[in-house]
């Protein structure tokens, strides 16, 4: 008689990618407290290959957000969530979307749901949870769902060839962007600059990284500081954690390379303004150091500096 293999687990993370970074911990410890399961991870196409890379899944989907109106994405979608075999979700998303996804099951058996859909089989039942740090949100949830150990993200599988950069031996990555509609949440560009100017003076070679539209951001700091050197949207995530193990320091705002950058354990200064609180969603890694004003107008390259110890 054929061996049946076991029902499959499903793990739900869209984004974004510091939450994703900061999720890899409960990855890890779903991989092996199911060891002899097939995991799929249903996410978005920015954070496909960097999950492959990790090793803790035997099948990345990337088709995790259909638009509101997109009635053949959420057919996909549903046809996608029926037909996998799983016998156990964890939505570690938590948002009202993943919960939904919950009800995209009927008719038919409930599968085991660990989350916040209304009427789950292991809902992480926390009034405060809301409160919480994302990592340790993540661990108590699991737990109320049977998985009790879980250490801090290993990031060691993330690799790539980061010597066509042109790179010199020693050099600060900076992260001066961050997301377009919540400008209070960016340090001024022209401090960015004078932080470069003072980097390279210190025989530090500045790199910028972040998204592609943060190119002419970018180019406003490389006006006031030409050996910096631009990166706008030429790196990959694994790009990105090589060249945070390879940088003597990093800088930069409230923004998801920050949290890639810190979690491979590169000395990290994030600054935050009153638009976003550390205490629950903080960068991670070995050597972070937070810097907080009201409004980051008021924080000064010389903070900045002092907290680098440079």
């Amino acid at each position: 008689m054929p061996d049946i293999a076991p029902p499959g687990i499903l793990v739900i993370k869209l984004g974004a990618l510091g939450d994703f970074v900061q999720a890899f911990g409960a990855f890890a410890a779903i991989r092996k407290h199911h060891d002899k399961q097939k995991i799929t991870l249903l996410t978005t196409p920015p954070f496909g290959e960097f999950a492959k890379a990790s090793g803790y899944f035997d099948t990345v989907c990337t088709d995790g957000r259909p638009a509101t109106l997109d009635i053949a994405g959420w057919l996909r979608l549903r046809h996608f969530l029926r037909g996998g075999g799983y016998g156990r979700v964890y939505d570690l998303q938590t948002s009202g979307r993943s919960s939904f996804y919950y009800r995209l099951f009927w008719p038919g058996p409930r599968r085991e749901w660990s989350g916040i859909a209304k009427g789950c089989s292991h809902p992480h039942a926390n009034p405060e949870r809301d409160r919480m740090h994302t990592v340790e949100r993540q661990a108590e949830q699991l737990s109320m769902a049977g998985i009790k150990e879980i250490t801090p993200p290993d990031l060691g599988w993330a690799t790539a060839d980061i010597s066509g950069f042109g790179l010199s031996e020693r050099y600060a990555l900076l992260a001066p962007g961050g997301a377009a509609h919540r400008p209070g949440k960016r340090w001024p560009a022209g401090r960015f600059g004078e932080l470069a100017q003072i980097l390279t003076g210190k025989n530090i070679q500045p790199v910028l990284v972040g998204a592609t539209d943060e190119a002419p951001m970018m180019a406003a700091i490389c006006d006031i500081c030409p050996d910096a050197l631009g990166l706008a949207g030429k790196t990959t995530l694994l790009d990105l954690a090589a060249l945070g193990r390879g940088a003597v320091l990093c800088v930069g705002n409230d923004t998801g390379p920050m949290h890639l950058l810190s979690a491979v354990g590169c000395r990290s200064v994030v600054v935050y303004s009153d638009q976003s609180d550390p205490a629950l969603c903080g960068q991670r890694g070995r050597d972070v150091t937070i810097l907080r004003r009201d409004a980051l107008s008021s924080l000064a390259v010389s903070d900045v500096v002092d907290a680098l110890g440079v």
